[in-house]
């Protein structure tokens, strides 16, 4: 099943965790790859927050600096180990 790759979608408050990759995490690689951009930037999370999650930091800032975290962590993750568990699946689909 082919998940649709959204470029600016809504947000969970939290993202996955675990070690494998979900249909939220295919809607969400521009999310995470938004989120991995402004990291190496030195962007302000709460901008980053806003601009790429849709949360207000100024109305709710410990829930929306918690869902920036557990995003950003997952996106890091995706960046170090779980691509290779993305490129598995595209394999195993070929097949």
């Amino acid at each position: 099943m082919r998940v649709p790759v959204e470029l600016d979608p809504d947000v969970d408050d939290e993202a996955p965790t675990g070690d494998t990759i979900t249909v939220y995490d295919k809607r969400h690689y521009v999310t995470y790859l938004r989120l991995l951009d402004a990291k190496a930037e030195g962007a302000d999370w709460k901008e980053v927050a806003q601009t790429v999650l849709h949360r207000d930091p100024v109305a709710d800032e410990f829930r929306t600096r918690r869902c920036w975290q557990s995003h950003l962590q997952r996106a890091q993750w995706l960046s170090r180990e779980g691509y290779r568990k993305i490129l598995e699946q595209a394999v195993a689909n070929k097949l």
